[in-house]
């Protein structure tokens, strides 16, 4: 299954797509074994995860040279991203817990992934931001080098940025999952939620 959203991200464009890859499993473990033979495989980890986001940076830049001057007269980012998420497969024999818990986590992976595309639009206006203030170079291609320099600048930090995001949200993904689960919990019991 695929979707596609084009929203605008203030300055720059997001273009976000959606895949889902098929999880089964009847028991906490399965879809735990499920999630690590089947999740997307991330490249700066070499391992496979529960959800992924793929993300691509294209800058549009148009110059305008004078006699001695050459600067950028307009420049657009597009920040291309894909979510890919897990869909499980529930067996009818799948226990309660085991709905709930899958709920709170596909959920969780949800927000996390939806995380990662807000940093890459951020940055993608940032970037977009910083091209268009940039100043007037001798050259054209001093004008080209200037915006290679400010893109460089503003990926890497944008790459520190996302790398910061799951190193935090690693550490506290247990004591998030149980606060979640404790909610959940606390909302079907309370009748807010249907039982698994």
């Amino acid at each position: 299954m695929l979707a596609l959203t084009v929203l605008p991200a203030n300055a720059a464009n997001l273009v976000k797509t959606y895949s889902y890859f098929a999880i089964g499993g009847s028991t906490l473990d399965d879809i735990e074994t499920q999630l690590s033979k089947h999740g997307p495989e991330v490249k700066s980890t070499g391992m496979r995860h529960p959800g992924a986001t793929q993300m691509a940076f294209t800058t549009r830049i148009s110059y305008a040279q004078t006699a001695d001057t050459c600067r950028i007269a307009k420049a657009a980012v597009t920040v291309k991203v894909k979510v890919i998420l897990p869909e499980w497969r529930r067996p009818r024999k799948a226990d309660p817990d085991v709905r709930l818990f899958w709920d709170t986590l596909s959920a969780d992976i949800k927000r996390h992934e939806e995380r990662h595309v807000e940093i890459a639009k951020n940055h993608g206006r940032l970037l977009e931001d910083a091209l268009n203030a940039s100043f007037a170079q001798k050259t054209c291609a001093g004008a080209k080098a200037k915006a290679a320099q400010i893109t460089a600048a503003e990926l890497a930090r944008h790459d520190q940025d996302q790398l910061r995001f799951d190193r935090v949200e690693g550490v506290n993904f247990e004591s998030r999952i149980l606060r979640l689960l404790r909610y959940r919990m606390q909302r079907v019991e309370n009748g807010q939620l249907p039982p698994g």
